[in-house]
């Protein structure tokens, strides 16, 4: 499957986490700062991607818990770094219980990127 196809698939479906993230990326909201979700890079899909600022926010679900899980996400996050892209990840649960703290460490990375 080309990747733009994957990445339309992925949008069709996303969590609760993707969906709340989204609502406050979407349509410039976050501090007018362009995203895309499930954009494709490499071998990987950013959950959300500024261009601008160069930055990833990657979503994390238990299954990132476990350690073959844990070595991909490393290689992910060596091979974003190696084309100049900053990775953020936050647990799902983050989204819920510490909802201001994670806006502001986004808002933060944009400013340090930009």
């Amino acid at each position: 499957m080309p990747n733009t196809e994957r990445a339309r698939t992925l949008r069709k479906k996303p969590t609760w986490a993707e969906k709340l993230m989204w609502s406050w990326l979407r349509d410039r909201r976050f501090n007018t700062y362009k995203f895309r979700r499930s954009h494709p890079c490499g071998i990987y899909y950013l959950d959300f991607y500024c261009l601008e600022a160069s930055l990833s926010i990657e979503l994390d679900g238990g299954h990132h818990g476990h350690p073959d899980q844990q070595a991909h996400d490393a290689e992910r996050t060596r091979f974003l770094a190696s084309m100049g892209i900053k990775e953020l990840r936050f647990w799902n649960g983050q989204l819920r219980r510490e909802k201001q703290y994670v806006r502001d460490v986004i808002f933060n990375a944009l400013q340090a990127r930009v």
